[in-house]
């Protein structure tokens, strides 16, 4: 048996590495037993120490399933490189609409021209490490065809958002409130058909009714939506009226009354971004009127952006909160108010978001008129840069 061993060894202890020949020699005496290790030692020359040594990595590698022992191996990039993210970060600000503080977060930039860009920079880099570091910066790669819109783009698009984020950026600094605004699309009240599926018992589906005219005594819902941007806070003023200016301005004071004001104790002023149109459209004198009326309420100075034309798909409560509401509630019929109040209010991410609903049972009605001489009386300045889309409107004291 020895000799027939002997052999076995002779052969194959030249064609390992020194690891490897532990492990070979730990197996052969694991195979004979008791005094295994002293007869191996004898056979192959090496020392008894360097058997059991081969044996206790052995016993490692089967109990723990490692080839190498912890903190072996390759270094993760970003200890490699530490400023790494930073880097990331730099190249693509110059084509990012913003940054996690500000409105938007999209960037443009493919992962292969950014890996690209830091390898002629020296980092040794692919482009799924970058994908990676993206996400956890809080970035998202989009398409190329996500970025264009029907039409010509505003000459000045790119120059507004710039404009956006630099003022939000000030206002967060000096910790001032920030907010996104929008109404979200309206919803009908009752048993309806909700898009979307969950989860029940095989073939036994939630019945709706069969047509989606509205409920008389229920009818449709506004919900509109205040985003504080910096602590990924929400409010929803939840309508039962038309979506008017008045309801608009309405639902930033109830926001302000009952979070802002809480979470802003010493703010003196107030950035507002949205849309260009709808109840909050930049042309709209009712808008500019009501914000007065705000001003003079709160005593804040209430600062607006609007985005250019084409551009609400950046709005940041579109893709920060009211996605995630319509994610929470589909397949589930919106059956009364209530309903909707709780779905809304249960909206949670796993960043944090929380979400205040109320309902607003005001009526708001269709075509008011501002004169004149209540227009002139707004305490409005405009931006030198684009005053119809940024402008800041200061209480009358």
């Amino acid at each position: 048996m020895n000799s027939g061993l002997s052999r076995k060894i002779n052969t194959m202890l030249p064609l390992l590495d020194e690891k490897q020949k532990r492990i070979f020699l730990a197996l052969e005496a694991n195979e004979l037993g008791h005094g295994g290790v002293k007869i191996i030692h004898e056979i192959s020359g090496v020392s008894q120490t360097t058997i059991i040594r081969g044996k206790k990595e052995l016993s490692e590698t089967v109990n723990n399933g490692r080839i190498r022992k912890p903190g072996g191996g390759r270094k993760k990039l970003t200890q490699k490189y530490a400023d790494i993210k930073k880097e990331i970060e730099k190249i693509v600000a110059d084509k990012t609409y913003g940054n996690p503080e500000n409105p938007l977060t999209w960037t443009t930039k493919s992962l292969r021209n950014l890996k690209e860009h830091l390898q002629s920079k020296g980092y040794e880099i692919n482009h799924d490490t970058v994908g990676k570091i993206l996400k956890e910066l809080g970035y998202s790669l989009q398409q190329n065809r996500k970025m264009l819109q029907l039409g010509e783009s505003h000459p000045d698009r790119d120059e507004q958002f710039n404009f956006i984020n630099r003022k939000s950026s000030e206002f967060i600094g000096q910790n001032q409130p920030v907010i996104s605004v929008d109404t979200k699309k309206k919803e009908l009240v009752g048993n309806f058909m909700s898009g979307g599926a969950e989860y029940s018992q095989k073939k036994i589906p939630t019945f709706v009714l069969d047509h989606d005219f509205p409920i008389k005594g229920l009818g449709k819902v506004a919900p509109y939506g205040i985003y504080d941007i910096s602590k990924n806070e929400g409010f929803v003023n939840l309508g039962i009226s038309h979506d008017t200016s008045e309801f608009a301005v309405e639902s930033i004071l109830r926001w302000w009354q009952t979070l802002g004001v809480n979470t802003y104790p010493t703010a003196q002023k107030l950035y507002i971004n949205c849309d260009g149109g709808g109840s909050n459209d930049s042309r709209r004198r009712l808008w500019k009127k009501q914000l007065q009326d705000f001003a003079n309420i709160t005593q804040l100075e209430v600062h607006v952006s609007h985005f250019p034309p084409g551009t609400s798909k950046w709005n940041k409560i579109e893709h920060k909160m009211f996605c995630f509401i319509s994610k929470n509630w589909r397949g589930k019929p919106l059956v009364s108010v209530e309903a909707i109040i709780n779905l809304i209010s249960s909206t949670t991410t796993s960043k944090g978001l929380k979400i205040v609903c109320i309902e607003d049972k005001n009526h708001y009605a269709l075509g008011t008129v501002v004169t004149d001489e209540e227009f002139d009386a707004i305490n409005i300045v405009r931006e030198d840069f684009h005053g119809n889309w940024n402008y800041a409107i200061f209480p009358i004291k």
